[in-house]
């Protein structure tokens, strides 16, 4: 399946909102720590059979799932009774950008765009992130859903962005490669959206976003934004 042509109007473009795991970043890193290195870790704990675990793991995980807590790695750590931060720096060699996340964040400022990161992920993951990468100093903004006590799903995170951020939905381009997000944002107004074909780059997406999937960030910059 191959991408859909996208076409933006670079000039009706003035804040671009991204997405952090999966979008700028490869969301490999969270894929194999969470379904790989925390049962492996949480069974050396339990001393169990490794299959029921990771199973039990997954499960817990299922409840929560596009909750805030979801989310946050301080009500995991109490959850499974171990440091998810510290379990995830065992593994941070695995934490890459996205193929040409780097240039489309440079691009984007040179041609004065507001980039702003807006993350379900907590403090501590966005710092862990942010110290095995290099996009913390292409971003003109960082938000965390945990700010305003409310993941990207809920319209109450939109209110309190627009709020904080004071943009137009009719001038920003969001790019997020959760389906439950990109609906909220259409929900709530946002014009341009985008989503990513394949956010783990060890497998291929197994659903179909009902918004224009990319590649790579060289399909929306091969001819460069306006000013």
């Amino acid at each position: 399946m191959s991408s859909q042509p996208i076409n933006l109007d670079w000039d009706s473009i003035d804040t671009v909102l991204l997405d952090m795991d999966g979008t700028l970043l490869d969301l490999h890193f969270d894929y194999y720590f969470w379904t790989q290195h925390l049962p492996e870790k949480y069974n050396q704990i339990q001393n169990g059979d490794i299959q029921q675990t990771t199973l039990f793991i997954a499960n817990r995980l299922a409840e929560k799932q596009g909750q805030l807590e979801w989310y946050c790695t301080d009500y995991w750590s109490k959850q499974f009774g171990l440091n998810i931060i510290q379990a995830q720096a065992g593994v941070k060699h695995l934490i890459q950008e996205r193929p040409q996340a780097i240039e489309f964040l440079e691009s984007l400022g040179k041609h004065r765009k507001n980039r702003v990161l807006i993350t379900n992920s907590d403090r501590p993951s966005i710092e862990l992130k942010f110290a095995n990468s290099a996009i913390e100093p292409l971003l003109d903004q960082v938000i965390s859903s945990h700010d305003y006590r409310a993941a990207k799903e809920d319209q109450k995170f939109w209110y309190e962005l627009q709020k904080n951020l004071d943009f137009d939905p009719a001038t920003t381009l969001f790019i997020d490669d959760s389906e439950s997000v990109l609906n909220a944002a259409h929900q709530f107004g946002i014009k341009h959206l985008l989503s990513i074909k394949q956010p783990i780059s060890t497998q291929p997406r197994e659903d179909i976003s009902q918004f224009p999937m990319i590649d790579d960030f060289m399909s929306l910059i091969g001819d460069q934004p306006h000013g």
